[in-house]
């Protein structure tokens, strides 16, 4: 037993010596805040580039993206469009499923998937009046106005009507994808309109207003969150008891879905209208087959989140293929190896 002991202590001291669980979530939620940080610089230097200081710590970061060209052998860091487009996946890559934590442990995953159809509605209104009136009309904000207001008719259906929980769902998700259909039919008549992009993901489609509304926008999301994190978990596990305790769960509802509308207008530059709602589902199902915790599962989606993202940008960029579909395909890569490495499913402690 005595000869036992030193081995037992050498295997204590290994395991000290590994990092644990928090301290690995901790750094990588560290990384993807510091890589927030770099692309929220990016955006504002080249906004205020004309500005002397700006200017020059602009320079810097084209330097430093020409230096990562000839050290990867690309032809990527040196132009800014990229920089713009890889700063809107950053940012996709923590609101997205930042929100869809809530979304996917209440069971409204599906939200998702509707607000995106009715984002393309949008798209299809902000194509439509360009073409009409010559007015060169944002598409995102025309997008986001729609998404916004089909967010709260989905709310409002919800309170006001005795159908199930998923029939005012799917009510919007075919009838505001019908209606952009209808408009982007009638609208080929006033102008060439082409929606493919906006359908499946394109770096292309990410303009600097979109880059700069999409950080706007982040920061919101991320500042509202936090501020309201008590009250969304208490509804996310317990809405009679919160009812209970006079939360006013029908405006933290509502916030919910307009934070998913802003997410789903801004992350479908990058992953397209069809594809989206992947973003807020598939980072929190890989996330759930690793976490202990509420808490647990909201660092790890945004995480998993973002190797999505960085996955998916490398394989578009290398093989020219749509940024959509392979951050999906990356992010369900990463779910199926959760899964090998999980072996087991895990009850979610609410903290």
């Amino acid at each position: 037993m005595a000869g036992e002991r030193p081995e037992s202590d050498g295997a204590s001291a290994a395991t000290g010596l590994r990092p644990s669980r928090r301290t690995i979530e901790h750094a990588g939620i560290a990384v993807t805040a510091l890589l927030a940080v770099v692309m929220l610089g990016f955006i504002a230097l080249y906004w205020l580039r004309g500005f002397p200081v700006a200017s020059d710590l602009y320079g810097q970061y084209r330097a430093f993206g020409r230096l990562m060209d000839a050290t990867l052998g690309t032809n990527v860091f040196r132009h800014p469009f990229m920089w713009q487009s890889m700063a809107t996946g950053v940012f996709v890559g923590i609101v997205a499923p930042l929100v869809g934590t809530y979304l996917v442990h209440r069971e409204m995953a599906l939200i998702g998937e509707t607000l995106a159809h009715t984002a393309f509605a949008g798209v299809a209104v902000g194509f439509l009046v360009g073409g009409v009136t010559g007015w060169n009309a944002p598409i995102l904000l025309s997008a986001l106005v729609v998404a916004v207001l089909g967010a709260l008719a989905v709310q409002w259906l919800a309170e006001h009507t005795d159908t199930y929980g998923d029939v005012p769902i799917a009510i919007m998700l075919t009838g505001s994808f019908a209606v952009g259909t209808l408009l982007i039919s009638y609208g080929r008549g006033f102008t060439g309109i082409n929606i493919e992009s906006y359908l499946f993901g394109s770096l292309a489609v990410v303009t600097v207003e979109g880059a700069r509304l999409m950080a706007v926008l982040s920061v919101i999301v991320v500042a509202v969150v936090a501020a309201t994190y008590k009250q969304m978990l208490f509804i996310t596990f317990d809405e009679q008891a919160a009812r209970v305790a006079r939360l006013n769960v029908t405006w933290y509802n509502t916030l919910l879905i307009v934070l998913t509308a802003v997410v789903v207008v801004g992350a479908m530059q990058v992953l397209g209208i069809i594809l989206v709602a992947a973003m807020l589902v598939i980072p929190v199902a890989t996330a759930t087959q690793l976490a202990r915790s509420f808490r647990e599962t909201l660092y790890l989606a945004i995480i998993f989140g973002q190797l999505a993202i960085i996955g998916g940008f490398a394989v578009s960029i290398q093989q020219g293929l749509p940024s959509g579909g392979s951050i999906v395909v990356v992010a369900i890569a990463i779910y199926l190896l959760a899964i090998a490495v999980s072996g087991r499913s895990n009850a979610l402690a609410t903290h």
